[in-house]
């Protein structure tokens, strides 16, 4: 099984690396994408995944760090994807809740990262909190960039209006909590080639382990459970079609070398 989507140079997972690796291996999550929130992030998750064949990384630069940046650091970003361990963009997108940053900026910071996957032809991971409809009004001008929505934890009807537009979901822990009812809905409407199942670790740890303040990639079997059941399938078949999707999306070929 592969976690698509967590933060390994965040300290609560670094600082015990060998060990969280360890338990993910023997939890059978044997592939790791790490994903980068900013320049200096994102240069240590690609020498993270250095002489570690199990682990890729995304960069780029959240929408809740862009007012800590310059904005040159997205032409950096052109450079820096070279590495052959990145196999995506982003974090990149569109975040209203917190706001940290102003929306115009956010906006900028998306933008140009978008527009450097579409030259680069890479696919990207989107934040998109409480801003659906103006990801997906900026995305309409590249469409030929191929886009997960991580994290996902919005409306069944947002989540049919991200598929329609051709992009996939990424669900994380928090589709095992007791009121997620709609957000399980949401699985249940996603087609088999467009799902991801993810942790986003350190956050959002699942039940039953919900009460352990710091997630791990080891974690994600909780939520390729959850949709299991919903599909009405076995856990086997989940690991075989998210694995089979990861590859696709991020191009990341999965045989024994890594």
């Amino acid at each position: 099984m592969i976690d698509s989507h967590c933060h390994l140079t965040d300290p609560r997972l670094f600082e015990q690396l060998d060990d969280v690796l360890s338990r993910a291996r023997n939890a059978g999550v044997t592939r790791i994408i790490t994903i980068g929130t900013e320049p200096a992030d994102d240069r240590a998750a690609i020498e993270l995944c250095r002489n570690r064949p199990e682990l890729r990384c995304a960069i780029g630069v959240h929408p809740n760090y862009c007012h800590e940046v310059e904005f040159e650091a997205v032409a950096q970003l052109r450079e820096l994807q070279s590495d052959p361990s990145v196999v995506a963009l982003g974090e990149m997108g569109l975040d209203y809740h917190y706001d940290f940053a102003d929306r115009a900026r956010q906006r900028k910071f998306f933008e140009a990262q978008i527009q450097l996957a579409s030259e680069l032809s890479r696919p990207v991971v989107i934040h998109c909190r409480e801003a659906v409809d103006d990801c997906l009004s900026l995305m309409r001008g590249f469409s030929n960039v191929p886009a997960v929505f991580h994290c996902f934890t919005g409306t069944v009807d947002e989540a049919r209006r991200i598929l329609d537009a051709g992009y996939l979901l990424g669900f994380t822990g928090v589709i095992t909590f007791k009121k997620s009812d709609e957000l399980r809905e949401a699985v249940r409407i996603t087609p088999r080639d467009r799902l991801l199942v993810e942790t986003d670790a350190p956050y959002l740890s699942p039940e039953p382990v919900r009460k352990v303040k710091t997630n791990e990639p080891a974690f994600v079997v909780h939520a390729a459970a959850v949709v299991a059941q919903e599909w009405g399938i076995g856990i086997e078949e989940i690991d075989r079609i998210t694995t089979a999707n990861v590859g696709r999306f991020f191009r990341w070929t999965l045989n024994v070398e890594g």
